[in-house]
């Protein structure tokens, strides 16, 4: 059982001892927290606001009641948006003029987590700087409590299904003439969670014919909710029994967004980000940004409609920043999460949904035909599990210095570039694992070379 705290919130098991998981005091905690942040940075000028809103995870409703009211007891105002999804948080907070926004998700983790992801007034997540500052006010218990007078409002809004799926359909790129013309089926895999409320709500308003798929939002996963090909068996199943032209698949706060072709085969998360910038930049030059772990196919996508192509550390926050440096028109995470700027600076899987199928919609290919048009690499994704006892850091240095005389980057962990594939070692931030992931020119090499870095980092750790 396992309690983390980092820049971008806290994240845990549900039960078990104080400090050790995210248990009813550990919430209330960093709840108020961020509440004694927010008011630090806000001064004394106005009533604060916060907007709250959860995936369909089995603790979902008991933390989120407990933040709400911690922040009440602030005398911070709350609106709780109930079933929710990251994306949608991120677009309320600047819709309400709130002055910061909480997620209670655990994202792509088992059902035993959740989380309090933080967002500033923009709906976007917190810097370095700031996550740090909250971190400390939690350890120091610098908390100040409103008077019975002075306390917040609690409301609910159910209407931001509505809301976001109306954001989305007012983007510029979004052709919803065409992807009502086309009569797309498509099957979705929501893993029981809200993306089953707001996926389908989206697809009903762009006349797509939706088979859903795990779409009860009742937080019982019925898979492992990462979006990865060996968890998504049945939904290739379905979509060439369907007949469908494709697949969605999201994760449980809807912030990555994977797709099956009509022939059960994966187009695969990394691709995700790929086709939807080909589209963008296909009607707007620019440039673009994902992340050190994400696929050499966006910059060779983005070189060839004459943009530049740049990576940042693994994180959000990283990418956005580096996008908005950078001016960069999309970008994203190659885990299937799409950063589009003329929406809003959040990995959102709505806009990514709306932006492939206006693709799709326009290119005059299938899904399989679309994805074979793309530069063919190969990803492996794999992962050690962390014990106490193992030096994260060590094994990085190790792994730097063995590979001294290729291209190395440690901008985050240790990125090793060979001349057709690379490997990429980083600690997670959300889980106790080492990440390791590897791009090759066939799935074979990728796995090989995955085999025996795993295989080093074992002969270190031992």
């Amino acid at each position: 059982m396992t309690l983390i705290k980092s820049i971008s919130g806290i994240r845990g098991t549900i039960g078990g001892q104080v400090g050790e998981n995210l248990t009813p005091l550990d919430a209330v905690k960093f709840a108020s927290a961020y509440g004694t942040w927010l008011q630090k940075r806000n001064g004394d000028k106005q009533k604060l606001t916060v907007v709250v809103g959860r995936d369909a995870r089995i603790s979902g409703k008991m933390i989120s009641a407990i933040v709400s009211n911690t922040l009440v007891g602030l005398g911070i105002d709350v609106i709780d948006l109930g079933l929710s999804t990251t994306p949608t948080v991120e677009v309320a907070v600047p819709l309400e003029k709130a002055n910061g926004g909480i997620i209670l998700t655990a994202s792509h983790n088992p059902k035993q987590w959740n989380a309090l992801k933080l967002l500033n007034e923009k709906g976007e997540f917190l810097n370095e700087a700031d996550g740090s500052e909250i971190l400390e006010i939690a350890e120091s218990d610098a908390y100040s409590f409103a008077e019975v007078d002075d306390l917040g409002i609690y409301s609910k809004d159910k209407s931001y299904v509505e809301k976001h799926i109306d954001e989305v359909l007012k983007l510029e790129y979004v052709n919803v003439d065409a992807i009502k013309n086309a009569n797309f089926k498509v099957v979705v895999d929501a893993v029981n969670s809200t993306g089953g409320i707001f996926i389908p709500a989206l697809l009903e308003r762009l006349g797509v014919e939706c088979v859903e798929l795990y779409c009860e939002p009742n937080g019982h996963f019925p898979h492992n909710p990462e979006p990865l090909k060996e968890h998504l068996g049945v939904i290739s199943e379905l979509v060439v029994k369907e007949k469908a032209d494709f697949g969605i698949v999201v994760d449980p706060d809807v912030d990555r967004l994977a797709l099956v072709c009509e022939d059960g085969s994966m187009f695969g998360e990394e691709y995700t980000l790929v086709a939807c910038a080909d589209y963008v930049l296909s009607k707007k030059a620019g440039n673009t940004v994902s992340n050190l772990s994400s696929s050499r196919a966006l910059r060779d996508v983005t070189q060839k409609h004459g943009g530049t192509y740049q990576a940042s550390a693994v994180g959000e926050v990283n990418v956005v920043q580096l996008m908005k440096d950078t001016n960069a028109i999309i970008g994203g995470e190659g885990n299937g999460g799409i950063i589009y700027p003329a929406s809003h600076y959040g990995r959102d899987s709505l806009v990514g949904v709306a932006l492939f199928l206006s693709h799709l919609a326009t290119c005059g290919m299938s899904c399989l035909e679309l994805r074979q048009s793309y530069p063919s690499y190969f990803m492996s994704k794999n992962k050690i599990q962390l014990t106490p006892q193992i030096d994260v850091d060590k094994i990085l240095e190790t792994m730097a210095v063995n590979y001294q005389n290729e291209d190395v980057s440690t901008i985050d962990g240790v990125k090793i570039n060979f001349e057709k594939e690379w490997v990429h070692l980083r600690k997670s931030n959300t889980e106790p694992i080492i990440r390791i992931y590897t791009e090759s020119t066939s799935q074979a090499n990728a796995d090989a070379l995955a085999e025996r870095i795993i295989s080093e980092i074992k002969n270190i750790i031992a």
